[in-house]
């Protein structure tokens, strides 16, 4: 496991470096691209199935009682991030756009929604 400082923040970058070193000396080598998407939807899933519980109407199976949603959702990061490094996407600057185009579309748009602002 590469030497990780929990007192420190990690960057997306260092993250994505983390992963690929973790990957390639723990897991061999990456899944297929089609492999780490099914790996992502079972891992959606098993944050949905918890939120369901935690925040919903579903009572709690004694099975699921066990599961954290933190580590949960680091799963669903840790298969994005591995997506993201095989297929070249620097997740830092794809993650930058992103918010640069929703600004952008969305400036006004959701402060002009009654549903969310309450007025």
């Amino acid at each position: 496991m590469p030497n990780l400082d929990k007192n420190k923040d990690m960057t997306i970058e260092e993250a994505q470096n983390i992963v690929d070193k973790w990957i390639k000396e723990n897991g061999v080598r990456y899944f297929n691209e089609l492999t780490n998407m099914a790996i992502l939807t079972e891992e959606v899933g098993e944050v949905a199935r918890l939120m369901a519980r935690m925040y919903g109407e579903q009572s709690f199976k004694e099975s699921d009682k066990s599961h954290e949603l933190g580590d949960e959702i680091a799963d669903v990061l840790f298969v994005l991030i591995c997506i993201a490094n095989q297929t070249g996407i620097n997740l830092t600057e794809a993650l930058e756009n992103n918010l640069f185009k929703k600004t952008q579309r969305d400036k006004n748009r959701h402060w002009q929604n009654s549903k969310i602002t309450g007025s």
